[in-house]
This record gives C-alpha cells, sequence and structure tokens, in this order.
C-alpha cells in the first residue's frame, strides 16, 4: 500500500506541474487548446481539488489506523490543516461557491508550509528536532523512491489544492466575457476561439 500511496502523490504532483504550465499557456494564449484546457480544469477545480482532500485523508487515517503507524506532531499539525479542506471543498462544491477558495487556501497554505519543513526535516534527518523523542518526526515509515515519504505525500496534496484554489480564485474573478467565469458553466467554443 505504500508503494501505492507513494505512486498516487507523484501522480498528484505531476497533474499539479501541468497544470501549472496549462495556467501559463493560456495567459499568453487563451483560445489555445492548453487555454481551453486550462478553462475546463477551472470549471472542475473545486471537484478535483476535493477528490484529493479526501483521498489524503483516507490515506492518513488508513496510515494511522490500519498500518499503525504513529504520527509525530508535525503530522498531526498536517492533517489539522487537511481533514477540514475535504468538508469544505465539498460543501463548497455543491453549494456552487466561486468564493471556496476563501476559506480553503489559508489552511492549505499553512499546511503546505509544515509539509515543506516536515519534508525536508525526514530528508536530511541530521538537525535539531523540534518534536518530541518519545515521536520524533525524522521517523520514515515510508521512504519509497529514496525520496517520498509521508510529509512529501502531503506535500504533493497540498501544492495541487492550492493550484486548483488559484484556478478557482481566477474564475471567481473573472470578467463576464472570460471563459473562467462561474455563471458560464457550458462556455460557446467558437466565440471562445473566434
Amino acid at each position: 500500500m505504500a508503494k501505492f500511496l507513494a505512486i498516487m502523490s507523484l501522480f498528484v504532483l505531476g497533474g499539479t506541474a501541468v497544470t501549472i504550465l496549462l495556467m501559463v499557456a493560456r495567459r499568453s494564449n487563451p483560445t489555445s487548446a492548453a487555454g481551453l484546457l486550462a478553462d475546463d480544469l477551472a470549471r472542475n477545480a473545486v471537484g478535483l481539488a476535493f477528490a484529493v482532500a479526501l483521498g489524503t485523508t483516507l490515506g492518513s487515517l488508513y496510515l494511522s489506523e490500519i498500518a499503525h503507524f504513529t504520527p509525530c506532531v508535525l503530522c498531526w499539525y498536517q492533517r489539522i490543516c487537511m481533514y477540514p479542506l475535504a468538508v469544505a471543498l465539498l460543501v463548497g462544491g455543491l453549494r456552487r461557491d466561486g468564493a471556496v477558495w476563501n476559506y480553503v487556501l489559508p489552511p492549505a497554505l499553512i499546511g503546505a508550509f509544515i509539509a515543506i519543513y516536515h519534508t525536508q526535516l525526514q530528508a536530511f534527518p541530521h538537525q535539531h528536532l523540534v518534536c518530541s523523542p518519545t515521536e520524533p518526526c525524522t521517523i520514515r515509515y515510508i521512504w519509497e523512491f529514496g525520496f517520498v515519504s509521508i510529509p512529501f505525500m502531503s506535500l504533493s496534496a497540498f501544492a495541487f489544492i492550492i493550484t486548483m484554489m488559484i484556478l478557482a480564485r481566477a474564475r471567481d474573478r473573472a470578467p463576464e466575457s472570460d471563459p473562467f467565469n462561474p455563471d458560464d458553466d457550458a462556455p460557446n467554443l467558437q466565440a471562445r476561439v473566434a
């Protein structure tokens, strides 16, 4: 199961990179294929972010409750930031709340910063520890492909959710004539290409 979770986190991180590239391409040419794909991603950003938040939450619960990996303090802080995101994204998506990014981005950014610190701490464990000696933050319960750890998986999820919320924010703030417009759920393709 550890290898599966590691592969999924790499897949999510790859999705983040592709989305960022599409966003950059859209800025230079909104009517290109990449721009149109970025528009489609923007329309589905909340649902995609929800899927990753839910998968991350379930994976985290599996690791602690079934695999019996004891979470350290930094793991708990990341969980505190991640678990509510699944609920917030579900409710925001069901309500079609264009401003869902307002209450998802802050905990996602905090969780990402904690995950960055924890990821580097596991990569370079001979540092001054901020965690308890009985539950050190440097224990590598998972270390796949020589770099994928539990905090790395968390960081991948936070990065994806942040990227999707940036897309959701751009769509929420777009003028009516822009394909990112939240009121335009079925945009006219010919109008976008012309």
